[in-house]
């Protein structure tokens, strides 16, 4: 009887831990560079892999850089190719960090949560600091954080001819979805 007792706590302390770690591998990234000069500079990655911990508000990303997807191939090329992504050498952009007021967050009750995110973004082998605003929206059990920010592309090194000809926003907005 005890062995049972101390297998079913152990399984229902186990199980709630479990339960405070959500992921997802279909987090959706959205980048916008698009200018005056040229409405094209839009990609969609609908593969992004994502982690939160409900407990600490520790969140993670990890983007393929190859699986954005831009509605003009030559773009796409562009974007992949050395002087701009070069995603065979720098084939993943992360972000590690947390949620800073998590506490905020009732994720046992439905609702809009404002959240400030805070943690580090590699992109192009360059790691930089970083801070965003964004919301947990919690409905029926389910999670959805959302955020958007701008990046200057010089932070990361980034500078191909198109920014220079204003045909490429030098601060592209990046938006965030990831459903847990």
């Amino acid at each position: 009887m005890k062995k049972g007792l101390l297998s079913l706590a152990l399984v229902l302390t186990t199980g709630l831990l479990f339960a405070q770690k959500k992921t997802t591998t279909s987090a959706i990234i959205n980048f916008d560079a698009t200018t005056a000069i040229d409405a094209l500079p839009k990609a969609e990655n609908k593969t992004v892999i994502s982690s939160l911990d409900t407990k600490t508000g520790k969140m993670a990303f990890e983007a393929s850089i190859k699986n954005f997807s831009f509605t003009n191939p030559r773009i796409q090329e562009h974007f992949n190719n050395k002087g701009w992504m070069d995603s065979d050498q720098f084939p993943t952009a992360t972000f590690v960090g947390a949620i800073g007021n998590i506490g905020a967050v009732k994720f046992s009750k439905d609702g809009t949560y404002p959240v400030n995110v805070m943690g580090n973004l590699s992109i192009h082998g360059i790691t930089k600091s970083i801070e965003a605003k964004g919301s947990i929206v919690v409905k029926g059990g389910a999670i959805t954080a959302n955020s958007e920010f701008s990046v200057k592309l010089e932070d990361y090194g980034i500078d191909g001819g198109a920014v220079g000809a204003g045909k490429v926003s030098k601060e592209p907005t990046i938006s965030v979805i990831a459903v847990y």
